[in-house]
């Protein structure tokens, strides 16, 4: 297990969303696969929006840009 990967079971642990949006956007900044980018980036989305976080607009247009997610 990597160090990204410790760090992402930590605060799943703690139950901490706000520090999860950073990390899964760091594992998506990480993936060398196009698929595992957008499932990160998905995640670290979910996680922005339940808490409020100023990344959820950002990462929402990062989706819609790769096609993951939809227009208004």
């Amino acid at each position: 297990m990597n160090d990204l990967d410790s760090r992402l079971l930590s605060a799943h642990l703690v139950q901490d969303a706000a520090l999860l949006v950073t990390l899964y956007r760091e594992a998506a900044d990480q993936a060398n696969d196009r698929n595992a980018a957008g499932f990160y980036l998905t995640h670290a989305y979910v996680y922005a929006l339940e808490t409020g976080h100023a990344d959820a607009a950002g990462l929402r247009e990062i989706l819609i840009a790769q096609g993951r997610e939809t227009p208004l």
